[in-house]
């Protein structure tokens, strides 16, 4: 089953709402500005969007709406640098490009708000000198463990109205799913294997779910894991994200210089674990 969706994906606390994309946003309304430290940003990922991760993040950009917080652009460095130097073959270094980590508007904004947004936060990074933005849709929508519909997925239609170059699917992969959907990602998994930074809160993840705590022991926190991931999640197979680019700097190339066809399906969703 493959689902079609043109609507304008919105936030508030985890849950996904939608706008026609034919709302006009008023900017006078609105504000733009840098968003100076990761407690604001994180607090306003964390409560809002599905993802329920923050990422690395290297620059972060708010709207604000007669002051308060009503979105954020948070610009990261993922995990692998070729994520970014495989697209942009021209740049010098990774620390050059960056990755749209996350990218979330509240209920509220009217339906363009988007491209509005995300055009205002590409000029915030040029005036760092950043030559370009890879970002990734998900197409695969979501269900908890009841079988409620908690994230329809997004094939990146507002990436191909901001002219985003399409650069075809990532690496098909396998997912873990937990009982509420959320991805249990592997990077998430190899700070609990490797005794990592930040391991303590992967562990919380899967403890939410009803598993003992995890122990201090690393042989024993392997053992852990592998039982807990067995009891509370479960593996679905992801054909991988839709992957979009933008040079900021007219001399920068990339690796397909031209876009693919724009994806306009949505891919089938997993039935509930």
């Amino acid at each position: 089953m493959q689902l079609t969706l043109n609507l304008n994906q919105r936030w508030l606390g985890g849950r996904a709402s939608y706008r026609p994309p034919t709302e006009v946003i008023k900017t006078s309304d609105y504000e733009i500005a840098e968003v100076h430290d990761d407690t604001t940003a994180r607090a306003f990922i964390l409560t809002h969007h599905y993802a329920g991760t923050y990422p690395a993040a290297r620059f972060r950009v708010g709207l604000y709406r007669r002051g308060e917080l009503v979105g954020i652009a948070v610009f990261s460095h993922p995990c692998n640098d070729k994520v970014l130097t495989n697209v942009f073959p021209g740049v010098t270094s990774a620390t050059d490009a960056v990755e749209l980590g996350r990218f979330c508007l509240l209920e509220e904004i009217e339906g363009n708000g988007e491209t509005y947004f995300l055009a205002r936060a590409f000029d915030i990074l040029k005036k760092y000198e950043i030559a370009g933005v890879v970002s990734f849709s998900d197409p695969m929508p979501r269900r908890n463990i009841a079988g409620e519909l908690i994230f329809r997925g997004h094939y990146g239609g507002i990436y191909a109205a901001h002219n985003g170059v399409y650069l075809g699917r990532g690496t098909a992969r396998t997912l873990r799913l937990l009982p509420d959907g959320r991805a249990f990602s592997e990077r998430t998994t190899q700070k609990l294997r490797k005794g990592e930074r930040g391991w303590r809160y992967a562990a919380a993840q899967l403890e939410a779910f009803g598993v003992p705590p995890a122990p201090e022991d690393a042989a024993e926190r392997l053992l852990w894991l592998r039982n807990s991931l067995q009891k509370v999640t479960v593996s679905v197979h992801h054909k991988g994200n839709h992957k979009y680019a933008w040079p900021l700097r007219r001399d920068l190339r990339l690796a397909l210089p031209r876009s693919l066809p724009y994806p306009k399906i949505l891919d089938m969703a997993p039935p509930p674990s």
